[in-house]
């Protein structure tokens, strides 16, 4: 495993986007988010997904010249067309919009349809903190995931944030529909290690906490069993609904790839109901962390707490990258 500087990661991304057709300031905003995405520790969807990118920009997918634009407006909730561009900017765009909208009404929802993947879902989760804002927002994908009492995949993990603004580091929850996205599914191959936890099927139907067997048979189990394919499914249908975009059961008519998907972002505006929210939050967190360990030498920690100090860690030795990506990556 490699230790990369972040400036020297920067410019490779950006470079190797731009050479495959990524004009300027796209492939500098694409490039910072797989890069704040690595140096919190979240590689699976940073540089580990930088080579499917430049394979869908090859395929034709992701279509980096367009850009989003506004087709409905209702006041605080609007409707975007992402128009095929590249799915981290234009959820990036997005936000950002959801975010005027709640400075301005103190909540702001956008929807967004025809758009591709966004790589990690906590950058903008985190953009809206940094806003002041209250930020959650979910993407559907392609159908990924058996339902709850079936065999074949017919839903997606579908993937939901939920962030607070704290200083000194965000409190977030950015998890998938399954017990592990396929990125960490497929990280924890690539390291040569077995997952944690059960995470999914073996082709002989049982359990496992192998990364290679579950990418076989696409058998991920989802989060809380029943409820996180329930969740799935509402999810998926609520994006679709307000982007007047494609369903999870659409995408995976397209391709067997995963793009044209549907996006939710919603920002709160903290300021217009409490102006000194963290005297609130640390005390939460504060009997949070005084719980009983059940291991004394390793400490309670709130949501999101891991990746700020998995950032500060990176960016003082460098980001953590596998060799074959590493390859992949200054070869494109």
């Amino acid at each position: 495993m490699l230790r990369i500087k972040k400036d020297e990661l920067l410019r490779v991304l950006k470079q190797g986007l731009q050479n495959n057709g990524v004009k300027e300031q796209v492939a500098e905003n694409s490039a910072q988010l797989m890069l704040q995405n690595s140096l919190d520790g979240i590689y699976s969807h940073g540089v580990n997904r930088y080579p499917r990118i430049i394979s869908y920009l090859k395929k034709g997918y992701i279509k980096p010249d367009n850009k989003p634009e506004c087709v409905q407006a209702f006041g605080a909730l609007e409707t975007w067309d992402g128009n095929m561009g590249m799915g981290c900017t234009n959820a990036k765009i997005c936000m950002d919009r959801a975010i005027e909208l709640a400075h301005e009404h103190g909540i702001g929802c956008v929807a967004i349809r025809n758009t591709n993947h966004w790589l990690r879902g906590g950058a903008y989760g985190l953009q809206a903190a940094d806003a002041g804002c209250i930020g959650s927002c979910w993407t559907n994908t392609q159908p990924n995931m058996p339902a709850w009492g079936a065999k074949d995949r017919r839903i997606g993990n579908n993937p939901l944030i939920m962030c607070l603004p704290k200083k000194d580091g965000h409190i977030m929850v950015d998890g998938a529909m399954a017990q592990f996205s396929y990125g960490a599914i497929e990280a924890a191959k690539m390291d040569g290690r077995q997952l944690p936890v059960p995470g999914g099927y073996d082709s002989k139907g049982n359990i496992t906490t192998d990364p290679e067997e579950i990418e076989k048979t696409w058998r991920v189990l989802p989060i809380g069993y029943w409820k996180g394919s329930g969740f799935s499914v509402l999810m998926d249908l609520i994006a679709a609904c307000l982007s007047d975009g494609n369903s999870t059961y659409k995408v995976g008519c397209l391709s067997e790839d995963e793009y044209a998907l549907s996006q939710v972002m919603i920002a709160i505006d903290m300021k217009k109901t409490i102006h000194e929210p963290e005297a609130l939050i640390n005390e939460v967190l504060g009997d949070i962390k005084a719980s009983d360990r059940i291991d004394a030498t390793k400490e309670i920690l709130y949501p999101g707490e891991k990746e700020y100090m998995t950032r500060l860690d990176n960016l003082a030795n460098g980001i953590p990258v596998n060799d074959e990506v590493w390859n992949q990556i200054i070869s494109s």
